[in-house]
């Protein structure tokens, strides 16, 4: 169990990374297949998609979310790019 500093601190990192526009996980959700489409497609998601990309990235629950679906969709297409 982390002790009340390691959580202060932990929490400060993350109220300094967070930024006035990013999206909630239902907002990125709604969006993660016009991204994962995008990816699929070569195309850069991360550039035309920056608050999804920036959500996916720091999301753990939401990361797991299109990694998942990026395999399903891998899955039914062998020509895919690998990355994001």
């Amino acid at each position: 169990m982390p002790s009340d500093t390691e959580l202060i601190t932990k929490m400060t990192r993350v109220l300094a990374r967070t930024r006035p526009d990013e999206l909630d996980c239902t907002a990125c959700f709604e969006a993660m297949d016009q991204f994962a489409d995008m990816v699929m497609r070569g195309l850069p998601a991360a550039e035309a998609l920056p608050l999804v990309y920036d959500h996916l990235e720091r999301c753990a629950d939401c990361r797991e979310e299109f990694e998942v679906l990026l395999m399903a969709l891998r899955s039914t297409d062998d020509t895919a790019p690998t990355s994001p």
